[in-house]
C-alpha cells in the first residue's frame, strides 16, 4: 500500500514538473511571436506528446 503511494506521488510530482515546464515554453514563445505550435517542438512538449501517444502506440502493438 505504502509503495503504491510513493509510486503514484512520484508520477504526479514528474507530471507536475513536466507541466511546468512546457508552460514556461509555452509562455516564452508567446512572448517571441513563434506559432502556437512551437512549445510541442521542445523537450517538455515532446515529452507530453509522447506521454498521450504511448497508450495509443501501446493498443496498436498488442493487436
Amino acid at each position: 500500500m505504502f509503495r503504491n503511494l510513493i509510486r503514484v506521488g512520484a508520477v504526479l510530482a514528474a507530471a507536475a514538473l513536466i507541466g511546468n515546464w512546457f508552460l514556461a515554453e509555452f509562455k516564452a514563445a508567446r512572448a517571441q511571436g513563434k506559432p502556437w505550435y512551437a512549445a510541442y517542438l521542445t523537450l517538455p512538449g515532446l515529452l507530453i506528446l509522447l506521454a498521450l501517444m504511448l497508450p495509443l502506440v501501446l493498443h496498436w502493438l498488442q493487436r
